[in-house]
């Protein structure tokens, strides 16, 4: 594998890390992130913004309160 050059290298995609180096890129210098694992980090994808489970249950919720209106009926057996 050939080296690569440079200007500017940031550790980590998550919130800070990928707006840094959009903005870094913008701004002309030649620019790498390395993160390990999803872009976004682990704010976005697993811990203060967990925001698939938030829009899945919410969907949950909508296609409950419309139940009627697919046909289904349901009793509350908790």
């Amino acid at each position: 594998m050939a080296a690569q050059s440079y200007d500017l290298i940031v550790i980590g995609a998550g919130p800070g890390g990928y707006v840094a180096a959009i903005r870094a890129a913008q701004l002309g210098l030649k620019t790498c992130v390395v993160e390990r694992e999803h872009l976004g980090g682990i704010c976005l994808n697993w811990g203060c913004i967990p925001t698939k489970a938030l829009l899945r249950s919410s969907e949950v919720f909508h296609l409950m309160e419309r139940a009627k209106d697919f046909g289904l009926k349901a009793e509350n057996r908790c």
